[in-house]
């Protein structure tokens, strides 16, 4: 059982590593990266509350008590998160984005210490150090900033969003029931994001398309399709089935293939190599990041901070 549980995180960590690359044919056809968004958050909201009003209404049954917390997963965990990968990845590589924002374990570890003020062991703040070198070698810093300097900024505060995620998802009661969750986040991420996505000003036109990237051709409706079923409504379904299935700390560690997932997949279909030094750095950050998460995994709940540390 627990081999098939590995088997679907893995295969959500690699749906999740779509996002990047489906996210660029849809720039390549004309959308803004705030329009891409909007078309997956809207897209998929849609999708999950329908499967929901069908096969498990009472998931949808959100306490009025709780539609604070529901806005705020909303805009954080879900807009903002979304919102500046995709930004990101238009002034960085589709690898160097997930690297960078896959740093949010560590960012965790940081938050908990200083202002959850709960001790961490050791091998917490060495996963950080190690993730920062990796982080540095990544960028290149010997040589000068070689990568886009905003493009950066995105994804460090995209990890930032990232690690709230982590936090929020673990911070709320059983009363709220995570598919429900999961979709009405969706849906009211693409309402906040109505303001300044604009979608009445997509090219919907460019919808029956067809773009080249890196020497491949991808209908435009085929990518739209694929980032809101696959990179989204199967990626969060298999990947809240395998947390569930296994435990918070074994999932996100699985979900840490969505870097290595989205850097082959955007060599495969847009042709971005990573250089050597990129390689090793992002192995690095990874090595740190995991480290960083399996020490407060290591934390004795003895405190109600302490075990949402644990739970992380």
């Amino acid at each position: 059982m627990r081999a098939v549980s590995l088997a679907i995180a893995f295969v959500s960590a690699v749906c999740f590593g779509f996002s990047g690359p489906m996210a660029k044919y849809l720039g390549a056809a004309g959308l803004t990266p705030l329009e891409s968004v909007w078309v997956r958050m809207a897209g998929s909201g849609v999708l999950l509350i329908l499967a929901l009003a069908i096969v498990r209404p009472r998931a949808l049954r959100i306490p009025r008590a709780r539609l604070p917390f529901l806005v705020a997963y909303a805009v954080v965990a879900v807009a903002a998160v979304q919102t500046l990968f995709f930004l990101a990845i238009t002034r960085l590589p589709v690898g160097i984005a997930l690297l960078i924002e896959y740093t949010s374990p560590v960012i965790v570890v940081l938050w908990v210490r200083f202002v959850r003020r709960v001790r961490l062991p050791r091998a917490a703040y060495l996963g950080a150090l190690i993730a920062v070198v990796g982080l540095a070698i990544v960028v290149q810093v010997w040589e000068g900033l070689r990568l886009d300097a905003l493009g950066l900024a995105i994804a460090l505060v995209a990890g930032a969003c990232c690690a709230g995620y982590f936090l929020m998802s673990d911070s709320f009661s059983d009363d709220v029931d995570t598919f429900g969750l999961i979709a009405w986040g969706m849906a009211g991420s693409a309402v906040v994001l109505l303001p300044i996505s604009q979608p009445w000003n997509i090219p919907w036109e460019a919808f029956g398309t067809t773009v080249a990237l890196g020497g491949h051709s991808l209908p435009v409706a085929g990518a739209v399709l694929w980032l809101v079923l696959v990179a989204t409504v199967i990626a969060y379904f298999t990947g809240v089935t395998a947390v569930r299935r296994l435990s918070a700390a074994v999932g996100a560690t699985v979900a840490s293939l969505e870097v290595i997932a989205g850097a082959v997949i955007a060599w495969i279909l847009l042709g971005e190599h990573l250089g050597a030094a990129q390689i090793v750095g992002g192995l690095i950050v990874l090595a740190g990041a995991l480290l960083a998460q399996s020490a407060t995994v290591r934390l004795a709940p003895e405190t109600p901070e302490a075990a949402e540390a644990v739970r992380v």
